[in-house]
């Protein structure tokens, strides 16, 4: 049986009723188009980020900050080779990129809060979900963990592109070297991705389900990496598909 993985999934609960006669008869109403981004904020596929620097500085800090902490928890509580080379590689990257985050935002006299503030109630509910996922993961070990927290990665790293991808696009003014770390962090992410998926997928063959392969995944970072207007949770220009 193959796994199938949704990076991010926009749910919509659709309210039914009676419908009579009469109402069947009616012409049909137009479909609402969706509702545009809130002021100061751009918008990729659903995924949305601030297009002030100094608040997404804050987030791709509040980002690297939580890939190093999981992945020192990987290198702890998994007996994986896989996991555990996946887990350096994470620490490596996201630390080399923090730096580029913290130094920038020094030439730009910008102090960068440890925990952004939500923007709104789906970010707020995004970072009480990484709390709860952080806390969940400290209490797993071995391949329990391994599952978690590559499952976690492969969707964590979808949603961190769309939200790249929305300030590439958003982000018209801004300074060179913050198109160039977006541009960098297009190219990336979806690497990064690439490997949690295939290492998922390394997971479910030792347990004797079967590797989705690269069928499984939600983000088409082919399309992203040629800079399409498109999504963020990898990294510039994707589309809702495989990766």
């Amino acid at each position: 049986m193959k796994r199938t993985l949704h990076g991010v999934t926009l749910a919509a609960v659709l309210f039914t009723g009676g419908v009579s006669l009469a109402q069947s008869a009616a012409p049909a109403t137009p479909a609402a188009k969706p509702a545009p981004a809130a002021k100061g904020m751009a918008e990729f596929k659903g995924f949305m980020a601030p297009t002030d620097p100094k608040a997404f500085l804050e987030r791709l800090h509040y980002i690297n900050q939580s890939e190093i902490k999981q992945a020192e928890l990987a290198q702890k509580n998994s007996q994986n080779p896989d996991v555990q080379s996946y887990a350096k590689m994470m620490i490596d990257s996201h630390t080399a990129a923090d730096k580029q985050v913290m130094d920038f935002a020094k030439t730009q006299n910008l102090k960068l809060a440890e925990m952004p503030k939500p923007a709104n109630d789906m970010e707020k509910k995004a970072m009480a979900a990484d709390k709860a996922n952080m806390e969940k993961l400290q209490t797993l070990k071995g391949a329990p963990f391994d599952s978690c927290y590559m499952a976690g990665q492969v969707g964590a790293h979808d949603e961190a592109i769309g939200k790249v991808m929305a300030a590439k696009q958003g982000m018209t003014s801004a300074p060179a070297e913050m198109t160039t770390m977006l541009t960098q962090l297009s190219q990336e992410l979806p690497k990064h991705r690439d490997m949690a998926w295939q290492t998922l997928g390394k997971l479910d063959d030792a347990m004797g389900v079967g590797g989705a392969g690269m069928q499984g995944g939600t983000m088409d970072h082919g399309s992203m990496n040629h800079g399409s207007t498109g999504s963020m949770g990898g990294t510039t220009g994707g589309t809702t598909k495989t990766k």
